[in-house]
């Protein structure tokens, strides 16, 4: 089992890192990618039609600006996509954030804080828990851990 983290750029990596970090925490694998919807379109269209056959189970794609990445992800399979909208640029993630939402009737993509990784990863853990008792349980406990700092 294991869940593409992408990200528009290298500059979102330490953005970004969270998610990898939490999925990794709760034993799932995370395939961290830099790929962009503008500079490199057929990487991305080729990952995301081929990913249910590789294993994938998700995608949490962090971009920011015109935030295109987890429409175009989004676009191409009907695998859970969870947009992270990275902070940056003239408007710091708001133009990413509202990017992220605006997806067209019938393409979903869950969409987190602005730079939210963290609790996309979360989410992505929360949607696999619900087949997943093992899963639960550590999300339980995960949860546990938190409310006890």
């Amino acid at each position: 089992m294991k869940v593409a983290v992408l990200m528009g750029s290298t500059s979102d990596a330490e953005k970004m890192a969270p998610a990898a970090e939490t999925l990794e925490e709760f034993g799932i694998e995370a395939d961290v990618r830099v790929l962009s919807a503008h500079r490199t379109p057929e990487k991305v269209a080729t990952l995301a039609r081929s990913a249910r056959d590789e294993g994938y189970v998700a995608f949490i794609c962090g971009a920011g600006m015109a935030a295109h990445l987890a429409g175009a992800v989004a676009a191409q399979t009907t695998l859970p996509v969870v947009g992270v909208p990275m902070s940056g640029g003239a408007l710091n993630g708001v133009d990413a954030l509202y990017a992220t939402v605006q997806m067209p009737k019938g393409i979903p993509v869950a969409t987190v804080a602005i730079n939210g990784s963290m609790n996309a990863a979360l989410l992505v853990v929360q949607m696999l828990a619900i087949n997943d008792a093992g899963l639960a349980t550590k999300l339980a406990e995960h949860r546990e851990a938190m409310a006890s700092k």
